[in-house]
């Protein structure tokens, strides 16, 4: 990995673990699809004016459809299962599910001859796994039915993220991060905008659930996604996917030292043993180097 690499998954770790305070502010004042739709639309009209003040170039060659469809997965489909369950189930469960993105694009990746899956990849990704275990724990609501449709909506989630990103790799290659940003973004905010009519906006929202919505819109989800798909590009779907493990523990620091949720000492060892996981399915230890050339 380049440092510039290097630098953006770092910046995607934090702004997507602390973009869950937000979203709870956000979901709270305009509701589930609400929030989808309006953070989707701002996001991609803020990256359309921004390219056109800095007369930045920007070409859709590749057409609309795939921008659909990756609009339709990894902005539409992963944010209203994020949307929907995380005030159901807690910042904790979510973040668990979140993890489980990589593992879901693995096995697309290999399905899809996207990535060849080596043995460092394996066991850094059951590493992560068994570190998200650890950090977070078992729930500590009871599994009642919004519970269980909460579990339902973030793993139809992560398996559009993972879903989303790994058509993005195939049928996106020569199309600009910028471009693929917000293609997909405004696509996906326009197919959520008539559920409005069944999920209405539950309020008059106050001026600072605005300032929450254009942060979360503007900051955590069309810079992110520039530098998130431009990561794709450089790296692979799923060394760029794997980010989400980072993001579980920025997301569970965020809890503690923010919402006043209990850190173990079993959690700060998983926090660790999902760094190790991380560094396996990125290449960047000794070994996992190795496995990769040998594959």
């Amino acid at each position: 990995m380049r440092p510039r690499d290097i630098a953006a998954y770092t910046f995607l770790a934090f702004a997507w673990g602390l973009s869950f305070v937000l979203l709870l502010h956000v979901v709270a004042a305009f509701g589930w699809i609400g929030a989808v739709t309006l953070r989707s639309l701002i996001a991609g009209g803020l990256l359309f004016a921004v390219a056109r003040l800095t007369r930045r170039k920007l070409s859709f060659g590749a057409g609309w459809l795939p921008l659909a469809v990756v609009g339709a997965t990894t902005v539409a489909g992963q944010l209203i299962g994020l949307s929907y369950a995380t005030p159901r189930i807690g910042t904790a469960m979510a973040a668990i599910f979140v993890a489980a993105i990589p593992l879901f694009s693995m096995i697309i990746a290999q399905i899809w001859g996207l990535e060849r899956i080596t043995p460092a990849r394996v066991v850094g990704l059951v590493l992560g796994t068994i570190g998200i275990i650890m950090l977070v724990g078992f729930p500590a609501v009871p599994v009642d039915r919004t519970f269980v449709l909460g579990c339902a909506a973030m793993v139809f989630s992560t398996f559009s993220a993972a879903f989303g990103s790994n058509y993005a790799s195939l049928h996106l290659k020569g199309t600009d991060a910028w471009e693929v940003t917000i293609g997909s973004f405004i696509a996906g905010g326009i197919l959520t905008l008539p559920l409005l009519a069944f999920v209405p906006v539950p309020g008059i929202p106050a001026p600072i659930d605005y300032l929450y919505l254009v942060a979360l819109a503007g900051l955590m989800s069309a810079l992110t996604y520039v530098l998130y798909f431009d990561l794709v590009k450089s790296i692979g779907p799923t060394p760029a996917i794997s980010v989400e493990f980072a993001v579980t523990v920025v997301a569970v620091l965020v809890g503690a030292l923010v919402l006043d949720e209990p850190l173990t000492v079993l959690q700060l060892l998983g926090g660790a043993v999902i760094i190790a996981g991380c560094a396996l399915v990125l290449g960047l230890l000794p070994f996992g180097r190795s496995a990769r050339k040998t594959a």
